[in-house]
């Protein structure tokens, strides 16, 4: 598995510009599932940009958390500056040894354990990650066995389907679900994410973090966000009809729907580079895979963004 610093990812803008020219406010950048209605920005207060972050306003945002997501009593939250952050340091939490990781999936799980000197391998019974939904297929996983020593579920993209969460495993010892809230609330430079779960593992990911892992900016805006829930129930139902509506121009042009989510599609194509290479063209960037060569994986426009991406089928 390839467990450098230059891993797959979306993203790469900038380098797609220097290839394919053009300016960067005349792109569309699909080539990600972040959410492109962002939660609506506001004024953030003063305090929030020069004080140390307090521990009431970390209270307000864990009990926002607790709140929307359902936590059950006993499990422990713990916020931090981005899913990655957690991800990059979970290992770290016991003794190494062998952690079951199903792919293709998201790259950075296996790439953190094999740093920390896990073996990986696609399936274990003491040790297991699970992404829910995974990316980029978008399939759920409800029937899986939690692993004995250590079981990591990663609901970054699971908010555009509350039921489906898992959530009330965290009350389970030794386990652990990953929250992102850049991706649904369309606010991945703000970087906060949050694991919730075994108050053990919690505890000493939290020293792992060490003191004010999050902004003071970061608290705010994710207490109030988290408090909305009108903005998120009108969110799901516009991402799902923007998925459909991106199924349709894509089916219409002879594209198979492979899987994905509400934030982001994953398509059968005949050539996926010669697909990138031809969105690039008009300005639209795309995600496609080392280990496939048939797979596109395509985030939803902005409003105003359809029809350059429909002009660029």
């Amino acid at each position: 598995m390839n467990t450098d610093n230059k891993r797959d990812h979306g993203g790469g803008l900038d380098a797609a510009i220097a290839r394919f020219g053009g300016q960067k406010p005349n792109w569309i950048d699909l080539s990600t599932g972040i959410n492109p209605v962002p939660y609506p920005a506001f004024d953030i207060p003063g305090p929030a940009w020069t004080n140390l972050p307090d521990s009431a306003a970390v209270d307000q945002l864990e009990n926002a958390a607790r709140e929307f997501w359902k936590v059950p009593d006993g499990a422990a939250i713990l916020a931090a500056p981005g899913a990655s952050a957690l991800i990059a340091r979970i290992p770290a939490l016991i003794n190494a040894g062998t952690i079951g990781i199903a792919a293709p999936t998201y790259n950075e799980h296996a790439a953190a354990f094999a740093a920390c000197g896990w073996d990986v391998t696609p399936d274990s019974p003491n040790a297991r990650v699970v992404v829910h939904p995974n990316n980029p297929d978008g399939r759920f996983c409800d029937d899986f066995e939690p692993a004995k020593s250590l079981t990591i579920i990663d609901e970054s993209f699971c908010d555009i389907a509350p039921n489906r969460s898992l959530i009330a495993l965290t009350k389970r010892p030794n386990t652990i679900v990953l929250k992102s809230f850049g991706k649904f609330w369309g606010l991945a430079g703000l970087r906060l994410g949050f694991a919730i779960g075994d108050p053990k593992l919690i505890a000493k990911l939290s020293a792992l973090l060490g003191p004010w892992p999050v902004s003071g900016p970061a608290l705010a805006i994710g207490t109030t966000a988290l408090g909305d829930v009108d903005w998120a129930n009108q969110t799901r139902v516009r991402l799902l009809q923007d998925a459909n509506r991106m199924d349709d121009l894509m089916t219409a042009k002879d594209a198979k729907i492979v899987g994905g989510t509400s934030l982001f599609r994953l398509y059968n194509v005949d050539d996926a580079a010669k697909w990138q290479n031809r969105l690039a063209k008009s300005q639209v960037w795309s995600r496609i895979f080392p280990y496939s060569g048939t797979w596109l994986r395509l985030g939803l426009p902005a409003a105003l963004d359809w029809p350059q991406f429909a002009a660029s089928l």
